[in-house]
């Protein structure tokens, strides 16, 4: 094991992957002369030249296009968008294209490719470069979204996306590049479509994705003082989503809560519930709550920012609510609010 940041292992990643197969290349603004906004895309251009990490011009569209393109004839692009509010630039590309090509032609054409988006807030990035649009690209079918939250997730997932025969819509949070954890050096893979338990507990569960696996690792810490032993799942897969994981662990605490970073309505954690109504309703003795930014465009200043953001303290208010003690926790768009209770033993 080495201790590495998330954008080293998504650079390890990468350069496993070209190494092991040539049809694999790089395409996207600044990846490589530049080496990347977030410099992910490191020493590519040296080891494997400017014909397989290729910078373009401005145009998200054109970017997305020529992945596409290049996908249909055999090669494997993984093409990155600088952040993921610039691919709403390539919409119809990856809504009209990439997704449906496979399914319009019978099968006889595919499009083996992965987009790579940095999203997330926190940064002071103003409400058009600060936003968490994974629910978008769930609600279509034929693409595959994943959401790494570790550096060891971060390799495995993207390996494993990369030698996927559909498109994969790759996540990344902006916050996260300079987070460290232990990653192996030699090849491993990751199956998309499987969540990871996290933390083991047995009153609560958490689900939760990205930046806000670590925010709830630190909240369930917080609890454990006070008795509260929370069991963190992370999603990992947003689409396929591993739903048997956490019924699973539904069925053993009986409570849960969603954590995310996106918007409420139409949020991951909305899909998150509606399934969980389906799947673990008769195991429930208590609501389950969502914890999500604020309904609103992100602010620029940073305490607007981190008031609009979920943190620790939201986490453990809600847990609170859920567990039935004096309820803390409120959101104007939450219509699990409800006024304190004092917990039935």
């Amino acid at each position: 094991m080495a201790v590495m940041m998330y954008r080293q292992a998504l650079n390890m990643a990468l350069k496993e992957e070209m190494r092991r197969d040539p049809n694999v290349f790089i395409i996207g603004e600044e990846v490589a002369k530049y080496q990347g906004a977030y410099r992910v895309t490191e020493g590519l251009l040296e080891e494997f030249g400017e014909g397989r990490v290729i910078d373009t011009p401005i145009s998200e569209e054109a970017i997305a296009g020529a992945g596409i393109g290049a996908a249909m004839v055999g090669l494997r692009p993984v093409v990155e968008m600088m952040t993921v509010n610039f691919a709403l630039l390539a919409l119809d590309q990856i809504v009209n294209h990439a997704a449906k090509l496979r399914y319009m032609s019978g099968g006889q054409i595919r499009v083996p490719m992965v987009i790579r988006a940095p999203q997330g807030a926190g940064m002071q990035l103003g409400a058009q470069h600060s936003q968490n649009l994974e629910s978008w690209f769930m609600h279509v079918p034929g693409l595959k979204v994943v959401a790494a939250a570790t550096p060891y997730d971060a390799k495995g997932l993207l390996k494993s996306a990369i030698r996927d025969d559909n498109p994969v819509i790759f996540l990344e949070h902006e916050m996260l590049y300079p987070t460290k954890g232990e990653v192996p050096e030699e090849d491993y893979l990751i199956s998309l479509g499987k969540a990871d338990v996290k933390r083991e507990g047995r009153d609560i569960t958490i689900i939760c994705y990205l930046r806000m696996v670590t925010v709830a690792l630190n909240a369930a810490e917080k609890l454990a003082a006070e008795g509260i032993e929370a069991e963190i799942i992370d999603l990992r897969s947003l689409k396929p989503m591993d739903i048997e994981t956490i019924t699973e662990s539904v069925k053993k605490t009986h409570r849960a809560i969603v954590v995310e970073e996106d918007w409420p309505t139409c949020g991951t954690g909305a899909e998150v519930m509606a399934r969980l109504q389906e799947t673990a309703f008769d195991y429930f003795d208590a609501p389950i709550m969502r914890v999500t930014s604020e309904d609103v465009p992100m602010p620029y200043s940073k305490n607007l920012e981190r008031s609009a953001l979920p943190d620790e303290q939201k986490v453990i208010d809600a847990v609170h609510c859920v567990m039935g003690y004096e309820c803390r926790y409120s959101r104007r768009t939450n219509i699990g609010s409800t006024p304190d209770r004092q917990r039935q033993e």
